[in-house]
């Protein structure tokens, strides 16, 4: 049977951007394809936290010892995707000695650099933590941009040769008595995205081998051929702050439970988080008291986290994988290691595995031992060189300093730039054209913007996780339509308007739950920005289909205005969007 590619990988998150890059490189024809972005899923929707493995370093050992060779692995080949903060485990003064002891020396016994520090040696480093905590574990904990990662990845992958289909959702498998041979997907991508692809119509996409690597939405797809995947999808939430209230990721060194972490990320906090057993990922209640237990809990470490402002929540769910037999109650119990499923050795159904379980921190080592697994399936020999071969963007990290004084990068907003592009930074920036800065919370500039237009199309929540446009304090406020702006003259005015209404649309989802306080008053201006000025909201009074404009001239007042009290400048009130 003539297929349409060799490999297809299911899932746009770390573990199938991974993937998609090992195999490509090893010489494979591969497909990717994703119902959404990449990181729609659990990837998306993480805290940033770069494992050493601490945190497994008494419950789960082997995956604290894969953590902590995997970071340095993660420096070496994506150092302009990390950031190595160093992190502390804390012990307040009701927190059990005896756990400080075991964390210490699990640490120690998997190979985790781990260093005692008083509590005036802590504060020394973090000097807003509290007052009483007595000591701490001092770790190499980092922060890690898991949007740049897996694009630099997929784009890697594409550099190899790859296939990579973004909104298209797998429907079902294609399968033919004991063996699946592809996926029907629907495709969500309107012209000026990743496919020209009319929406809502179906395509076939036929394989020699399929990859499930969907994550917590992995037992969805093998229901799908009648396979049973025990993933045990566990909801946790974020809260998002408006600066970085500390420096170093600060974990509580204590046993399992909710809100323990604080991971300084880019230009905020993120704190995390909770850990429940949900049934569907994509239908999970959204609770006000969970936002709140984060900041209680969290400012025991950081009391300065009740004064600060919140500025966004997000929920992600973890795709906890249970291996028959285990009949674990908790989930927080059960492991966060991986597992590779072969449906032709488990269930006899030939011609697709499954990848489950696992973390960001461990990803490409798990594209590492599944791409060995399909290579061994289809009589490839290749050996794996992503270890070695650093993604895009981090290939020659040391000329970021030449290149900083080559462009005169010494703003704050030009070493934002750099970090965030890496050794791109000369192929991006080295333009003759005007660079304003489009994102002024995140330091964006036109450049990148452009650079991410280019990759992405239209898709301006693809632009979003390829520059951080929109993700700072105002949270869009101030760039939604000046990004919508960049599209133009190459897309036209209504995938303008419709590419400004999804990302406002994705960045309010997250801001919804934290209304109280200084952020209430940001929210509301926020509203009074885009549904007056750029009517966002569609007010008839304000586009003009209820104005009698001959009644008026620009010279008239209020009064003289027609029924709507509508004045009219420069000829007629500006519709939402603003200039295209």
């Amino acid at each position: 049977m003539a297929t349409d590619t060799e490999v297809l990988v299911l899932g746009g998150g770390s573990t199938g951007c991974g993937i998609a890059r090992d195999l490509a490189m090893r010489g494979l024809e591969v497909t990717l394809v994703e119902r959404g972005n990449l990181t729609h899923g659990t990837t998306g929707r993480m805290h940033g936290l770069l494992h050493s493995g601490g945190r497994y370093a008494v419950s789960d050992q082997a995956s604290a010892r894969e953590c902590i060779q995997e970071v340095d692995v993660l420096q070496d080949i994506a150092g302009h995707c990390i950031e190595m903060t160093g992190g502390l485990f804390v012990q307040r003064p009701e927190d059990s000695d005896e756990y400080f002891q075991k964390k210490l020396t699990g640490c120690r016994e998997c190979d985790i650099p781990a260093r005692v520090l008083s509590g005036a040696e802590a504060r020394r480093i973090e000097p807003y933590l509290a007052k009483d905590v007595k000591r701490a574990i001092q770790v190499p904990d980092g922060a890690v941009d898991p949007f740049r990662l897996c694009v630099a990845n997929a784009h890697d992958a594409e550099r190899h040769g790859a296939r990579i289909e973004t909104h298209a959702e797998v429907v079902d498998l294609l399968r033919e008595g004991d063996d699946i041979y592809g996926v029907t997907v629907r495709h969500d991508s309107g012209p000026g995205k990743r496919t020209h692809k009319t929406p809502g119509t179906t395509e076939d996409i036929t394989a020699d081998y399929v990859v499930n690597a969907t994550g917590a939405w992995a037992g969805q797809i093998g229901a799908m051929a009648d396979l049973e995947v025990a993933v045990r999808p566990s909801k946790g939430v974020m809260t998002i702050m408006n600066v970085r209230q500390v420096d170093t990721v600060i974990n509580r060194c204590r046993p399992k439970g909710d809100a323990d972490i604080i991971v300084p990320h880019e230009t905020t906090a993120i704190l995390g988080t909770t850990d429940e057993e949900v049934e569907d990922p994509d239908d999970y209640p959204e609770e006000q008291w969970e936002v709140d237990l984060m900041i209680a809990t969290l400012a025991e470490l950081v009391p300065i986290l009740k004064e600060a402002r919140t500025i966004r929540s997000f929920w992600g769910v973890r795709p906890l994988y249970e291996p028959p037999g285990t009949g674990t109650e908790d989930p927080t119990d059960i492991t966060r290691d991986f597992f590779l499923l072969d449906h032709a050795e488990r269930d006899g159904v030939g011609g697709m595995t499954s990848i489950v379980g696992g973390k960001l921190t461990t990803s490409r080592l798990m594209a590492e031992k599944i791409s060995d697994h399909i290579c061994d399936k289809l009589g490839h020999s290749a050996s794996c060189d992503t270890a070695d071969v650093p993604l895009p963007g981090s290939e020659n990290l040391e000329a970021l300093e030449d290149a900083m004084d080559e462009f005169g990068l010494r703003s704050p907003v030009a070493r934002r730039s750099t970090q965030r592009l890496g050794s791109r930074s000369r192929e991006v920036l080295q333009t003759t054209d005007p660079n304003p800065v489009i994102c002024n919370c995140e330091s964006v500039t036109r450049a990148e913007v452009q650079d991410a237009i280019a990759q992405s199309g239209s898709d301006l929540n693809a632009v979003r996780i390829r520059t951080r446009a929109s993700m700072g304090n105002c949270q869009g406020g101030f760039c939604c339509q000046l990004l919508a702006n960049e599209l133009h003259p190459e897309y036209d005015e209504e995938t303008a308007r419709a590419a400004y209404d999804e990302l406002f649309q994705e960045r309010w989802k997250g801001e919804r739950h934290a209304l109280w306080g200084e952020q209430l008053s940001q929210a509301m201006l926020k509203y009074a920005l885009h549904a007056t000025t750029y009517n966002a909201d569609g007010d008839p009074a304000r586009t003009g289909t209820d104005v009698n404009f001959e009644a008026f001239d620009g010279g008239q007042t209020d009064t003289e205005a027609g029924p709507s009290g509508v004045v009219a400048t420069d000829g007629g009130p500006r519709n939402r969007g603003g200039d295209q």
